[in-house]
């Protein structure tokens, strides 16, 4: 596609890095938006949203070291071209937890509400991050002859093979974002206990990233049982198995009334 949108002398303007912020700013509306409706600080959200982000970025480039570690040994500096592409989502939604969990907590904020808030965010930040992919041609799928949708890549600095019908495996991980922010919307005044958005979350992330890994093609992503199960997928068993787990917990400790909705 077109991982370099715009050059000027020296100054570069990568598409991926465009994603990541045009993803960011819209979740950041979205966020600031229903902290006002649930009566929590805005700005404190802000705050804790721009920790989530570093701390994201931080985890995703971190987890994606590490499954190409003889390379970045051998170009160190390159550890920092994260808006060329290279992020691996699991690390990110990690290091972002952890962000929301550690400041609601020095802010004193609720941290399952304040966590389900935000929920619906990421999966809209995490569809532009996957368009940011396509353009980068990182992320890409397998061979696809006779897929009437596959796409070939021809740009030089695409990350995917160049002149192979691949399928589009990062658009696929875009509509199944679209799909998790859909759904979650939906439930935002629906939920029954507080985290159940988060927990969702995870249940419907995990069986949809297991299913596109079926059709990714980049093998460095790595694999626990070549080629049956990726890292992701097995990374997915206990992203999912936790989903239930805190199912049956919160459903039970955290219940909402009916009468105590937001609307």
């Amino acid at each position: 596609m077109h991982p370099l949108l715009l050059k000027i002398g020296f100054l570069k303007l990568h598409t991926y890095g465009l994603m990541i912020v045009i993803g960011f700013l819209t979740g950041l509306y979205l966020i600031q938006k229903q902290a006002k409706r649930e009566g929590l600080n805005p700005d404190r959200i802000v705050d804790i949203s721009f920790w989530g982000l570093g701390l994201g970025l931080i985890g995703g480039r971190l987890f994606y070291i590490l499954t190409r570690l003889e390379y970045f040994s051998e170009h160190p500096m390159e550890v920092f071209y994260f808006w060329e592409g290279g992020l691996v989502f699991y690390g990110g939604f990690l290091g972002g937890l952890f962000a929301f969990w550690y400041f609601t907590k020095k802010y004193s904020l609720p941290m399952l509400q304040t966590i389900d808030m935000a929920i619906p965010s990421l999966a809209i930040a995490h569809f532009f991050g996957r368009l940011g992919c396509f353009f980068a041609g990182c992320c890409y799928g397998r061979q696809a002859n006779g897929v009437p949708w596959a796409i070939t890549f021809s740009d030089p600095l695409s990350l995917a093979p160049p002149g192979i019908p691949l399928h589009p495996t990062q658009l696929y991980d875009a509509l199944n974002a679209v799909i998790i922010f859909s759904v979650l919307m939906f439930m935002r005044n629906r939920k029954k206990f507080t985290g159940q958005l988060l927990v969702m979350y995870m249940l419907l992330y995990s069986i949809g990233r297991s299913i596109v890994e079926v059709y990714r093609g980049d093998t460095i992503r790595g694999f626990v049982i070549d080629p049956w199960l990726s890292t992701s997928q097995f990374i997915s068993i206990f992203i999912f198995a936790g989903g239930v787990y805190l199912w049956i917990k919160w459903s039970k400790a955290h219940p909402i009334k009916q009468t105590s909705k937001s609307r």
